[in-house]
C-alpha cells in the first residue's frame, strides 16, 4: 500500500501492523483508508484551534429554580428553547446542587 497520503497527514502508524494481516484484512484497512477525506478531517481538526469571539457573546448565571418547578413549566423552556435554535443561538447550563442530584443518588 502506498503510504504517501498517510505521510503526507502523519497518520503513517494506521500501517504499523499491516504486514501482519492477511490479504481480506489488508485489503479492508485500504479500502477504509482510501474512504477517509484526510483534508477534511484536517480542516475541520484545524478549526477546533481557532479562537472565535462574536461581540453579542454573553456569559451569565441565571436565577436558582427548583427543579420540580421545571416539570410545570417544561412546555414554557422547550418553547425557548426551540427559538434559540431557530435563531442560531446556544446555551449551555450545567445543573448541580452538590448533593448529588445529577447522578440521581
Amino acid at each position: 500500500m502506498d503510504g504517501s497520503i498517510l505521510k503526507k497527514y502523519g497518520q503513517e502508524h494506521l500501517l504499523n501492523h499491516y504486514e501482519t494481516l492477511d490479504d481480506k484484512h489488508k485489503e479492508e484497512l485500504k479500502k477504509q483508508i482510501e474512504a477517509l477525506d484526510f483534508e477534511l478531517i484536517n480542516s475541520l481538526y484545524k478549526n477546533t484551534k481557532k479562537e472565535e469571539k462574536k461581540e453579542n457573546d454573553v456569559i451569565s448565571p441565571i436565577e436558582y429554580m427548583d427543579k420540580y418547578k421545571l416539570y410545570d413549566d417544561y412546555k414554557y423552556y422547550e418553547n425557548i428553547g426551540k427559538k434559540a435554535i431557530k435563531e442560531g443561538k446556544l446555551a449551555a447550563v450545567t445543573m448541580a446542587g452538590g448533593q448529588g442530584t445529577r447522578l440521581r443518588t
